[in-house]
């Protein structure tokens, strides 16, 4: 352990020095595959910081979590400077603060008029997290809404009885636990072939995730229940950042406005062309009857409600200000 850290000290020493020099390199962790929206605004990113910086910082962006390291411990290796940047889905870290929750609340926002409105109210509660664990929040942009990619067709709320799914973060497994349903935790890696071996029938995420995944292959119905629209982050480890000059932050911090105003037009965009491509592959494409719309909406406000009464600080800061 003590070797690690003086080695994370000498890198972090290395970069400071080389922030007085004209190139500085930097790795940025991707989770999602090369064709995903999220991985393409990375490098997107990447180039606009290389062109504001007048070629001063290079960021490499390694796609489909190719560097090793994904999901829960994101925000640690970030924090230890193992990884000087990464993108994070927020609700998969929201073991590490609850904050990072607020968005993968289910029916909190409906739209993306709303979700916008939540994270503007939540935006300063994100920042103070990033910080306790070390790192810059750079930008934030959300999954299109997530629904119910299915075996058999959900009609009435007894049909959610036993449904084997696949959720994302502890949220998502909360509440279909709610309605009946099985919630497991599976990596994305293992999804494919749990869905192929019957080891879940069901799978609670996006229509661009089913696209990328060629749901078609295994499941014939998804559900537009518009349960969230979960945030995907771009972190910078504080080290790293402080060790830029203000000309680069600067660049950095411009890149970073652009791209989420970018990527928020780019999620919608996305979504739109994927329910396009799933339609086109069989798969049925449906609003949740009224009956299914009214249980989840009676079990979201049930779970939020149980949510706020032990909530930390900033969690219950976040929706009183979106509330407002």
């Amino acid at each position: 352990m003590f070797k690690r850290i003086i080695a994370i000290l000498l890198t972090v020493l290395v970069f400071a020095v080389s922030a007085q020099a004209s190139d500085i390199k930097m790795d940025c962790n991707a989770i999602y595959g090369a064709s995903n929206f999220h991985s393409q605004g990375a490098q997107l990113f990447a180039d606009k910081v290389k062109e504001y910086s007048e070629g001063s910082v290079l960021i490499s962006v390694h796609p489909g979590g190719s560097l090793g390291f994904k999901g829960p411990e994101l925000l640690k290796t970030v924090k230890d400077g193992t990884l000087p940047m990464s993108d994070i889905l927020m609700g998969v870290v929201s073991g590490s603060d609850q904050v990072f929750g607020v968005s993968s609340m289910p029916l909190l926002a409906k739209n993306y008029a709303e979700a916008k409105k939540l994270y503007d109210a939540s935006r300063p509660y994100y920042d103070k997290a990033c910080k306790k664990w070390k790192q810059k929040l750079l930008y934030a942009a959300p999954w299109p809404p997530s629904g119910l990619f299915t075996k058999k067709e959900l009609k009435t709320p007894a049909d959610f009885k036993g449904i084997k799914v696949r959720t994302y973060d502890k949220n998502g497994a909360e509440l279909l636990k709610m309605t009946g349903a099985s919630p497991l935790s599976l990596p994305w890696g293992e999804l494919y072939s749990a869905l192929q071996t019957g080891l879940v029938d069901s799978v609670l995420t996006s229509a661009v995730s089913g696209k990328d995944g060629k749901f078609w292959e295994n499941v014939k119905y998804f559900s537009k229940i518009n349960y969230a629209f979960p945030l995907n982050m771009m972190v910078i480890n504080i080290d790293y950042w402080n060790a830029l000059n203000p000309a680069q932050q600067e660049a950095m911090t411009k890149a970073a406005k652009e791209m989420e105003e970018y990527q928020w037009a780019q999620s919608s965009k996305s979504n739109d062309e994927s329910l396009k491509i799933l339609a086109e592959k069989g798969i049925t494409i449906s609003e949740p009857t009224k009956e299914v719309a009214d249980m989840i909406a009676k079990d979201a406000d049930t779970m939020l409600a149980d949510t706020l009464k032990s909530a930390k600080k900033g969690f219950k800061a976040s929706i009183e200000a979106y509330r407002k």
